[in-house]
């Protein structure tokens, strides 16, 4: 499966999880290295910088960027292997804000 066929399923999948959620796609051309997704709910927000698996190449900053978010909101890699602990763990932060 492609970045790109996977980053579409799993934003259906987000707002399935996050009913009345937003998801925006981010572009890469504005900032480098910012995550792919940010995802809008409610009062909170969360940023998913998606790979078509552990092993895909990072761009300059990613690493960095996603770390600064992460400590700001909620902010993470997610690939297929990871999925469900990302969501997960996205989940548990939704909730504790809410």
């Amino acid at each position: 499966m492609t970045e790109a066929e996977y980053q579409a399923q799993l934003i259906k999948k987000i707002g399935e999880l996050f009913p009345g959620s937003v998801v925006l796609k981010n572009d890469s051309g504005y900032q480098q290295g910012m995550p792919d997704l940010t995802i809008l709910y409610l009062d909170m927000w969360a940023m998913l910088e998606v790979k078509a698996s552990p092993k895909a190449g990072l761009q300059p900053n990613q690493q960095f960027l996603v770390e600064q978010l992460d400590a700001m909101s909620f902010a993470a890699f997610i690939y297929p292997d990871n999925e469900r602990d990302v969501l997960n763990a996205l989940q548990q932060a939704f909730a504790s804000h809410g």
